[in-house]
């Protein structure tokens, strides 16, 4: 019997997908693909992630990232209300705009996970609805383009929706996320 190849950065990625082709199995698909990946690396990446998150005696949260993704490419302090947290950030190849964020408190304890935009790096112009593109944007692009968005509960732990409405049209949409990438847009 062979040891597991290491857990790294792909399989972290194929982990992003397994949620994210919920909504997106083509666009996952491809993804998958890009990776040289198979289904059965794609499920086997998601039972041992599942496994890190689950194991009784594990590392927490920060530590098993830094383990699976390596030391951050950059560190930023955050204000969240009166306290201020860490920021950490890694790349994602498949997503070479995006990075991979986890807000860390005092102490180590893991706030969010999700992808943002790189900093220095343009966003999509969103002007309408008819802009949002999946896997195109992120949670809080969409929040500044369509203010006020209102923060709703996700279907799931790697999931949130925002509630908007279209400036052009004035109509009311929900738009989901996995990961923090923008997945579809639902009707209000």
């Amino acid at each position: 019997m062979t040891a597991p190849a290491p857990f790294g950065p792909r399989e972290f990625q194929l982990v992003l997908l397994r949620r994210m082709a919920d909504h997106q199995p083509d666009l996952a698909e491809d993804a998958r693909h890009e990776l040289s990946a198979s289904l059965a690396d794609l499920r086997e990446a998601n039972r041992r992630w599942q496994a890190m998150v689950r194991a009784p005696r594990g590392r927490g949260s920060l530590r098993r990232y830094r383990s699976v993704l390596g030391e951050p490419e950059l560190t930023l302090k955050r204000r969240v209300g009166d306290l201020e947290c860490d920021a950490l950030l890694w790349p994602v190849p498949l997503w070479p705009d995006l990075r991979f964020e986890v807000t860390a408190a005092p102490g180590g304890a893991v706030w969010n996970e999700w992808l943002v935009r790189a900093p220095g790096t343009a966003g999509p112009e969103l002007t309408s609805v008819t802009a949002l593109r999946p896997w195109s944007c992120t949670v809080d692009e969409v929040a500044r383009a369509f203010p006020p968005a209102r923060p709703m509960e996700g279907s799931a732990p790697t999931r949130w929706a925002l509630a908007l409405t279209d400036p052009a049209t004035g109509e009311r949409h929900v738009a989901e996320f996995t990961w923090g990438l923008f997945q579809r847009l639902l009707p209000g």
